[in-house]
């Protein structure tokens, strides 16, 4: 899933620092994520999603391409 948020960070020039200023979810977490360590929150996604203004749905893995 992160590799799909890492996406959207790549696509709108924005660093994992800058997420975290926007959501308010510390940066070492979203490093863990971004490692793998560890997996977010329904409630931090939410965060995540609404920062890079795009719907959860982007972040969904099992999405068909039509």
């Amino acid at each position: 899933m992160w590799k799909l948020v890492q996406k959207q960070l790549d696509k709108q020039s924005m660093s994992i620092y800058r997420l975290s200023k926007l959501t308010g979810i510390l940066d070492n977490t979203l490093y863990s994520y971004s490692r793998g360590i560890s997996e977010p929150s329904f409630a931090n996604m939410v965060k995540i999603a609404d920062a890079l203004g795009v719907s959860l749905d982007e972040f969904r893995s099992d999405k068909s391409n039509g």
